[in-house]
């Protein structure tokens, strides 16, 4: 496993075909640079100076120091949970990446995301990435916000044999060669993911035919020859700068070190093995090759060590004299502050659905910013299946409203992706349930970057589309999922109710510098027309509207829930009660003022949705009543959700599963006749 001879089956390297002596040079302190910062950054590891775990790119330094020599200044790059070296590499700041990896405030990332997040957006570098394969979404989005604004920029995103495994690889391989993006995909194949032999676990002749599939140009090379990565990255380069698409560029290595400082793991690898590979040192051939040509001498090459020994160590030293961050900095990070007037006009004589309202909304932002696009399957020329974006495609084009393959995965991260680079995009999961397949671009992308990112990302991102009940399409096609989104923080969670607060608040969320969970129910789109301003508006998050006036018990509803609670306070206002409703508007941020006023003024609750009840966001609002208001609670709250299964097939049992006005009116009268 993990056979050294693998290298022997490529065609040797002609060096200095392209990379003269000069930048041969150049290259190899990069080296020096890179190794002595990973074998340093390993023993404050194991002093406890760095905690919580790094990982080492030790041995594959040809790599980065030939990738990014390629590379112009302008030029964005990408890179996965062993990336200090492509960081170094682009130019990063010794002592800002010591500082992070210590956990110190003035590290690249205020010490809050750590070695696998590196990132320094005016060196072009959009970020290091715990998840695997994440890089190669992003990169699908950053490299097609460049291929919007006409830069003539291009990107390059690193990523490891394992995660040429995970569905993101190929998602965004077909992505980028359809829309032809100025895209690198550069595969470190170091022969092991994780302990786990690639050779193992990887079908077909190699990573890079894979590219064959989808009519990308690829390259298998010895990715431990700087000059045969240089000329690779170049041609590459060359290719995607002259509009003809992404190449797939697999380059074979070895990490010396174990998978992470922290891994601690049984031995995997042979001695054998470890040392055949260590005879292929990139630092030393490239050394000797220099020597050989007689264009270094042994005294530079000794003054090139010493020079990068003092650089690294006086990194150290300031990055250890650093201070740390507190929890106020830290809070800071999570969400971008709003940075627009929300004041609401009235709603006016003019009537729309709420699809066309939504719909309005997105023409107004787009005519008003030639950087909102949307994605997404069908969206185009057809308006998607429940016709949202109909004629946006004539009037915008086919550049800002794309269809996009059916890839989910690859939708939502290439979305991101463009958000960092400057995009405001719109992602639409054409039926909600698929955003299960959308939760790693949403979670541990949009809602973090932010934060881990040290507050210099932002992302302005909307992630939309029908959710609910209602209209018979069976349990993977009508869920309420917002609870999976209201306990991750960094994310605004939008449930307008009305045609009217959904034009205000779509505008608010694209407007938006960070990400916006957009939930629409199907079943609003089927309603009537309303009252809604031809003027561009927006509606401030956490701020509740009071839809119905009244005094004996107060019912807080979101989506389509509101419109059963008026239902049953219409019914209970002939019995002599008189029922509040509360439509939250936002579910984050929630408005708890506005509610708890009200429960203070009723002395009773009642909360309503359509998800299951347990674990439904009914139980946060009843927490924040109890915690904020329960001296003036006459009563239980009483909370009403659909019963813990899927939604049934059948028309009689899903009406059955759906909270209806008669369970609603029946809840607030147990509340309001309790003593």
């Amino acid at each position: 496993m993990g056979n050294v001879h693998i290298l022997d089956t490529l065609k040797p390297t002609k060096p200095g075909n392209r990379m003269g002596p000069e930048e041969q040079r150049a290259a190899l302190r990069m080296m020096l640079r890179i190794r002595r910062f990973e074998t340093r950054a390993k023993e404050l590891f194991q002093k406890g100076v760095i905690k919580g775990t790094a990982h080492s790119s030790v041995g594959q330094e040809a790599i980065a120091a030939g990738a990014c020599a390629a590379l112009s200044p302008d030029d964005f790059l990408l890179t996965h949970h062993r990336g200090h070296g492509h960081t170094i590499a682009k130019g990063s700041d010794l002592g800002r990446m010591f500082a992070e990896l210590i956990g110190k405030s003035a590290g690249y990332c205020a010490g809050l995301g750590g070695s696998m997040h590196i990132a320094d957006f005016d060196l072009n570098i959009l970020g290091a990435n715990g998840i695997v394969g994440a890089g190669m979404g992003l990169g699908t989005g950053a490299a097609l916000a460049e291929q919007l604004n006409g830069t003539g920029t291009i990107g390059i995103t690193f990523f490891g044999d394992g995660a040429a495994n995970e569905g993101i690889f190929h998602e965004a391989m077909n992505l980028a060669a359809v829309w032809k993006l100025p895209l690198i995909f550069f595969c470190e194949n170091n022969q092991y993911g994780l302990t786990t032999a690639t050779e193992a676990v990887t079908a077909g002749p190699s990573i890079a035919a894979r590219g064959d599939a989808y009519g990308v140009p690829n390259d298998r090379i010895d990715g431990n020859d700087v000059i045969a990565v240089f000329d690779a990255v170049e041609r590459a380069a060359l290719r995607a700068r002259a509009g003809e698409g992404p190449t797939l560029i697999e380059a074979l290595t070895y990490r010396w070190d174990d998978h992470s400082m922290r891994a601690n793991l049984p031995s995997y690898r042979t001695s054998d093995e470890e040392e055949a590979w260590k005879t292929r040192d990139p630092i030393i051939r490239l050394r000797d090759w220099l020597v050989q040509a007689d264009e270094l001498e042994a005294s530079t090459y000794d003054a090139f060590v010493q020079d990068v020994e003092t650089e690294i160590e006086a990194a150290i030293d300031w990055a250890t004299d650093q201070g740390e961050p507190d929890m106020a900095l830290a809070m800071v990070n999570v969400t971008p502050p709003a940075r627009f007037d929300t004041r609401e006009p009235a709603p006016g004589t003019r009537l729309l659905t709420y699809p066309q309202a939504i719909t309005e909304a997105f023409a107004l932002e787009m005519e008003a910013d030639e950087d909102v696009i949307i994605l997404g399957e069908d969206v185009g020329a057809t308006g998607g299946i429940f016709g949202l974006t109909p004629g946006l495609f004539d009037r915008f084009g086919a550049e800002r409203v794309r269809d996009t393959p059916i890839s989910e995965g690859v939708i939502s991260t290439c979305g991101v992706g463009a958000a960092m680079r400057g995009k405001r995009v719109v992602v639409e999961a054409q039926l909600w349930d698929f955003v299960t397949l959308m939760m790693d671009a949403i979670v541990n992308q949009a809602a973090k970057a932010r934060f881990m990112l040290g507050g210099k990302a932002k992302v302005p991102i909307v992630f939309r589309g029908p959710q609910g009940a209602g209209i018979r399409l069976a349990a993977q096609h009508c869920q309420s999922l917002e609870m999976l989104f209201a306990n991750v923080p960094g994310l605004q969670i939008y449930a307008p109710s009305s045609a009217y607060d959904a034009k205000g608040l779509m505008a608010t969320a694209i407007a938006q510098d960070g990400p916006v969970v957009f939930l629409e129910h199907k079943l609003l789109y089927l309603g009537a027309e309303q009252p809604v301003p031809e003027t561009r508006y927006r509606i401030a998050p956490g701020r509740a509207r009071i839809v119905r006036p009244g005094s004996d018990c107060t019912v807080i509803a979101t989506l389509a829930m509101v419109d059963r609670a008026l239902q049953a306070a219409e019914r209970l206002e002939r019995e002599g009660i008189s029922v509040e409703v509360i439509d939250p508007r936002t579910i984050k941020p929630l408005d708890t003022e506005t509610i708890c006023a009200s429960v203070r003024k009723t002395n009773r609750a009642v909360v309503v949705h359509e998800a299951p009840l347990f674990g439904g966001f009914g139980g946060e609002i009843a927490a924040t009543i109890q915690e904020q208001a329960f001296d003036w609670l006459d009563a239980p709250i009483a909370r009403i959700g659909a019963p813990e299964m899927p939604v049934p097939y059948n028309d009689r049992l899903e009406r059955e599963y759906m909270p209806d006005a008669r369970r609603i009116a029946e809840a607030i009268k147990a509340v309001c006749y309790r003593r």
